[in-house]
């Protein structure tokens, strides 16, 4: 998908002039295109957790990773990107998200994840959607796409006490509202459908 993300940023700016480049953890709808990005933009930088950069990013990548722990802050002029370690939240052991605080937007990689084709923003709820979205996954081929641990809810709170205003969702629609709430929320739908309860059930 390189082509077409390159000419999607190429409409808000060149993409030569790029210099971070960040994603939640490594796979490959993540970061697969990581080194087109780095020879395509020669000041740019991959930004990521000391996990990632540790066990894949540093040698994957062309050219080493800035490194961020917990609170960094990544400022880029107008906007202030804070990086938060959610390990095994929403996928692997290297995860993470950022928060920038001047809008309190909380860029959420696969949390929220909803199926089929949606609008790109909403003010409407979207929890029935993620819940539908983790039922079905667990039901089929994909099951245990989203790891549960009795880490999940103390990560899931950390991200809530943040009190975003906007959820950008990787999969699915965007969310504006009360998105500390929708985090509590969800940390109920994941405990419901993949905490030990539902897979004493389903035994």
């Amino acid at each position: 998908m390189f082509p077409l993300l390159r000419e999607a940023v190429s409409q808000l700016i060149d993409p030569a002039k790029l210099r971070h480049i960040g994603f939640s953890h490594f796979e490959s709808d993540e970061c697969g295109a990581l080194n087109h990005w780095l020879e395509l933009a020669p000041a740019a930088q991959p930004v990521c957790g000391l996990i990632g950069a540790m066990v894949s990013v540093n040698d994957f990548s062309v050219r080493p990773a800035r490194v961020l722990a917990k609170d960094d802050v990544l400022p880029t002029g107008r906007y202030r990107f804070r990086f938060l370690p959610t390990p095994h939240v929403p996928h692997g052991w290297d995860a993470g998200v950022l928060f920038e605080d001047t809008g309190r937007t909380l860029f959420c990689s696969d949390l929220f994840h909803q199926w089929g084709q949606r609008e790109p923003a909403t003010d409407k709820d979207i929890l029935e959607r993620c819940q539908d979205a983790l039922r079905e996954t667990e039901a089929g081929p994909f099951a245990n796409y989203v790891p549960y641990t009795h880490h999940t809810g103390r990560v899931l709170e950390s991200l809530a006490e943040r009190n975003p205003a906007t959820l950008a969702v990787m999969h699915g629609s965007s969310y504006y509202g009360d998105g500390a709430r929708a985090l509590r929320d969800l940390a109920v739908v994941m405990r419901d459908v993949l905490g030990p309860k539902a897979e004493a059930a389903s035994r």
